[in-house]
């Protein structure tokens, strides 16, 4: 296993760790801090597998598979957590999944035709807004600026969603037209 699929793995196994400093009652404001400094290597490995496969050509098809399934664990367990503890409505992180399952099909029935559908702009836009919502949220540091930053980072994560998903159908419209 190379160095890029083992960064991927890394971040699969940080989400439970994530999860359990997040939303455990123990560690009495200790935990989020914890949680945040779990997010924040775990959002890096993604960057720097990435960056590590594409330059010393190591891209595989389990990094194929696994990276995109690594980055949708890690943030959607982050913001289904931010849920529960309030700080996220249900029905953003709801459209935001369901964007991640519609796109998730799209890619299973191109891969069936032999396309492959590559990560757009808006795609890695969407995803560093969602990265820093989740840290800002995380953070939940109280003063009225930082109130402002959050809601700003979460409307326009969830319209950068949409944008995305847009983008992905317009171009990729063929794929669910039947083959003959």
């Amino acid at each position: 296993m190379n160095l890029p699929n083992k960064l991927t793995v890394l971040r699969v196994i940080l989400v439970p760790f994530f999860v359990f400093f997040l939303l455990a009652p123990y560690f009495e404001g200790y935990g989020n801090l914890a949680a945040l400094g779990i997010f924040i290597v775990a959002s890096l490995t993604d960057m720097l597998d990435g960056k590590i496969a594409r330059k010393y050509n190591l891209v595989t098809n389990f990094g194929k598979f696994m990276d995109p399934l690594a980055d949708k664990l890690l943030v959607c367990s982050a913001m289904i957590c931010l849920v529960a503890t309030g700080q996220l409505a249900a029905w953003i992180v709801i459209v935001i999944i369901a964007r991640e399952f519609i796109i998730s099909g799209f890619r299973l029935i191109a891969s069936d035709n032999g396309v492959v559908i590559a990560a757009s702009y808006w795609g890695k836009f969407k995803t560093v807004f969602q990265i820093l919502m989740v840290i800002v949220l995380i953070l939940d540091i109280g003063h009225p600026v930082f109130a402002v930053l959050e809601t700003v980072l979460v409307y326009t994560a969830l319209i950068l969603t949409v944008i995305s998903l847009i983008d992905y159908v317009v171009k990729n419209r063929d794929v669910l037209r039947e083959q003959k």
